[in-house]
């Protein structure tokens, strides 16, 4: 899987500057492009979270990663390298900086308890805090019906040519469990270059 970690590695940032994602500099945020596509129908999945089996998932998956509220064990577990800088959309909120583990990636398989990237949000202590994971898996691997874990389907991104699902679990997101922008999440943080 080196070919598609390698393409990954550079296509999902360029992407992003393609989608008008803001990046932050550590300075503040600096636009990388104008506009974004968000999907309104993929706002927060609305009381799909109050379902038994999706509380006793949420349950599960806070215990699949607790350990990695500490960011330092984060690394050595797998998610060593930041695929996306930390970004926050104006007016709509943040995401933070994502960590893949490219091994999960690779599998092309979403799998309920081992999400493929961790959400972390820098902060004035210069520590990381862990706000969310999420499941990516690429459209061309997956195909044209959206993968779905315990009844809640991912949705296309098609500027990164993903499946995708976010997950706030460690921190609350106003917009919903399965949002893909917390406006709680900032970048106000974010060391230079990141």
């Amino acid at each position: 899987m080196i070919v598609r970690r390698t393409l990954y590695r550079f296509a999902i940032p360029a992407a992003l500057a393609l989608a008008g994602i803001t990046a932050c500099d550590g300075a503040g945020s600096s636009p990388l492009a104008t506009e974004i596509e968000l999907a309104p129908a993929h706002a927060s999945h609305g009381d799909e979270v109050n379902t038994p089996e999706v509380r006793k998932w949420l349950a599960d998956l806070r215990q699949a990663t607790v350990e990695f509220k500490d960011f330092d064990a984060a690394g050595p577990a797998g998610w060593s390298e930041p695929i996306l800088p930390c970004m926050e959309l104006e007016g709509v909120g943040g995401m933070g900086q994502h960590y893949i583990d490219w091994e999960r990636m690779a599998e092309l398989m979403p799998r309920d308890l081992a999400p493929e990237l961790l959400v972390y949000e820098p902060q004035k202590n210069g520590r990381q805090r862990l706000v969310a994971v999420e499941w990516a898996v690429p459209i061309e691997a997956w195909g044209e019906e959206a993968p779905v874990l315990h009844g809640i389907a991912f949705h296309r991104n098609d500027g990164l040519g993903l499946w995708v699902l976010h997950a706030w679990i460690w921190k609350h997101n106003p917009a919903g469990m399965f949002a893909d922008w917390n406006p709680d999440v900032n970048c106000d943080y974010a060391p230079a270059g990141s």
